[in-house]
């Protein structure tokens, strides 16, 4: 559905309504669309945050050992 600026400003309840019924509305000005009026995108079930990658990931040993390639710069 397409509707002017002056249109969407009148009608903006109406037309949030429709967006939440699943509707794209674009809205225009001089004939040009200028903005989309859309449903929101179905929320991702998120992974938990606290221990989502436990037993996933390991760090060596050596993580924070020097390396040999940076010796002369930590004289």
């Amino acid at each position: 559905m397409n509707v002017s600026v002056a249109e969407a400003k009148a009608k903006f309840s109406e037309l949030i309504k429709r967006a939440e019924a699943g509707e794209e509305i674009v809205v225009t000005r001089h004939g040009k669309a200028v903005a989309r009026v859309m449903p929101p995108e179905p929320e991702r079930e998120l992974l938990p945050r606290i221990g989502a990658l436990k037993g996933k990931i390991w760090i060596a040993e050596d993580f924070d050992a020097p390396l040999d390639d940076f010796k002369d710069y930590m004289k």
